[in-house]
């Protein structure tokens, strides 16, 4: 049984802090076994991490969080970006086009991109597996709706932090039940479904400070592109 985050951030996502090293010396401390950072539409410092993963003792698996038409969508396992902007079956495709998995985050939350209030119940059920534990969330109602959908349709279930700074890195774990210590091994055995999730609640005043800062950068951006 492996214990795998799926769900992180770095310094290269808007509203991330940290660089792959913080995140990755968190990871190695808190005891997990694999990592993926998935930043903002952006690759890079996930394809940096999951070079050198292996110096921490841990399986780096490539991916970003892709923001389709309907929302946000998890591509891991992947070598080149996804472009943003798509549809959510066309980002589907051109994940599974470079032999990743796509996960749906926090499907029932429209305030933070979730997909389902633009998709049809059977377009959310097409996606590889569902997280259905996210450490972000306010209230556990959103997490439970995310629960019983995968229930019902029978689909694989993930777990994320969401972590946008290294200290939270951890506080949700997807165990995968495979002996296969590969990012390909540990992302077949979740569409296999060969996973349980645990997980714990990042506190508020983290989550909150973290919106903070997200909403000040998005502003030095905007204001940074107009000159």
């Amino acid at each position: 049984m492996l214990s795998v985050e799926l769900h992180t951030h770095s310094e290269l996502s808007y509203d991330g802090r940290d660089p792959i090293e913080l995140i990755l010396q968190q990871a190695e401390a808190v005891g997990l076994d694999a990592i993926a950072v998935t930043d903002h539409d952006e690759i890079d410092a996930s394809l940096e991490m999951a070079a050198v993963a292996d110096e921490y003792g841990l399986v780096g698996i490539t991916g970003m969080e892709i923001t389709s038409q309907a929302g946000h969508v998890l591509g891991l396992g992947l070598e080149e970006a996804v472009p943003p902007g798509l549809s959510f079956t066309e980002t589907l495709d051109r994940i599974r086009d470079q032999g990743g998995i796509a996960v749906v985050p926090h499907p029932f939350q429209k305030s933070r991109h979730g997909v389902a209030p633009h998709i049809t119940r059977d377009e959310l059920a097409s996606a590889d597996a569902i997280e259905v534990y996210n450490s972000r969330l306010l209230t556990g109602r959103s997490n439970r709706q995310a629960e019983r959908f995968a229930e019902r349709r029978g689909l694989p279930m993930t777990a994320g932090s969401d972590a946008h700074i290294a200290e939270m890195v951890g506080q949700a774990v997807t165990h995968v039940a495979t002996d296969d210590r590969s990012a390909e091994g540990i992302l077949d055995a979740i569409v296999a479904g060969e996973t349980t999730v645990v997980g714990r609640r990042t506190p508020w005043r983290i989550s909150f400070r973290q919106a903070g800062g997200a909403v000040k950068r998005r502003a030095l951006l905007a204001m940074t592109s107009l000159f």
